[in-house]
């Protein structure tokens, strides 16, 4: 699979990695078995980048991707985790005393001394603008807790202000055919800055696999039931923001634009991954089937400009007036 070099980290990653939310929580209920058969199956796919983060099941995704990676030294694999989010989201716990927490905390789930990437989770706007904050960063790097950091966010005005930022080594944001105002300015901006950028919800939890219908029914403890309207955390982060029953017509739209053998989904991996400034798209699995076809989007042929064009006239159309003002 194809290998780019992720921002400031200098490592290098696979352009599809994988999203362990749903190994942890809030997708309903997967074994550890069946994590583990995920993971393998996109290691063996040639995924080399797993996204996780210690709020996932409250350290189980941690867990589970640190003892599969005991089992498989042979899998040169670098695992982003985030902190942050297991505590209330106000400024004041921004601190170098609970980043060393929470990132030892983290480096036991994982088994490692020194975690790969640490992001800061989608924190309260004015953290962007900390100046202790980003020193805090410096200072685990510094002590080998973290190789690195990075933020996860939700709007791109606090993507802009992290880019800024000398230490960001990347930036994890929503990017799909339904949230395209990244493009704007936050992508030329990383890419100028030398920042990686990692896509996440890239298919808008599961929208745009087509699937769905409007009476599609989603388990009591699957995020899609309990944070369709921002109940929880961030409305964003569930269908990307968009009303469900918009999201069903549109992504069956969509499908119509999917290459000859490649699914709706493959497809929304692959227009990612061909956007300028993209490091690596992160979609879960709950099945190693799931696991092994969306690595395959890699491999697709890049979608060609009419595909292009006809996602943005669909964007205009549909969603737009929905989600571009709003992230």
């Amino acid at each position: 699979m194809e290998q780019r070099v992720l921002g400031r980290t200098g490592r290098n990653v696979s352009v599809i990695g994988l999203g362990t939310w749903q190994l942890g929580a809030d997708w309903g209920d997967v074994s550890v078995e069946d994590a583990k058969a995920v993971l393998d199956a996109a290691v063996e796919a040639g995924v080399t980048f797993f996204d996780t983060a210690d709020v996932y099941g409250d350290g189980r995704s941690e867990q589970v991707i640190g003892e599969y990676l005991r089992g498989r030294p042979d899998a040169d694999v670098f695992v982003a985790t985030k902190m942050g989010r297991r505590a209330s989201l106000d400024p004041a716990n921004y601190t170098l005393a609970n980043f060393r927490a929470w990132t030892d905390r983290s480096r036991a789930n994982l088994g490692v001394d020194t975690l790969d990437l640490v992001q800061l989770h989608c924190p309260p706007t004015p953290v962007y603008s900390s100046d202790e904050v980003f020193d805090a960063l410096d200072t685990l790097v510094a002590e080998k807790r973290i190789a690195a950091y990075g933020v996860s966010v939700e709007t791109c005005d606090e993507a802009l202000t992290a880019i800024a930022r000398p230490g960001t080594a990347s930036v994890q944001i929503i990017l799909n055919p339904f949230r395209l105002k990244p493009l704007e300015r936050v992508l030329p901006a990383a890419a100028e800055a030398g920042v990686g950028i990692i896509a996440r919800v890239p298919l808008a939890s599961g929208l745009l696999s087509g699937r769905y219908t409007k009476d599609t029914v989603f388990a009591a403890n699957d995020h899609r039931t309990f944070n369709r309207h921002g109940e929880a955390f961030d409305q964003g982060e569930t269908f990307s923001g968009v009303d469900f029953a918009t999201g069903v017509e549109a992504a069956a739209e969509f499908a119509e634009l999917a290459p000859e053998g490649a699914t709706p989904a493959q497809t929304a991996l692959r227009w990612i991954v061909q956007q300028p400034g993209v490091t690596s798209v992160i979609p879960g699995a709950r099945s190693p089937e799931q696991a092994r076809a969306n690595a395959a989007a890699a491999a697709l042929a890049p979608l060609p400009g009419a595909t292009l064009e006809a996602v943005r006239d669909l964007y205009d159309r549909r969603i737009r007036a929905q989600v571009h003002d709003r992230w």
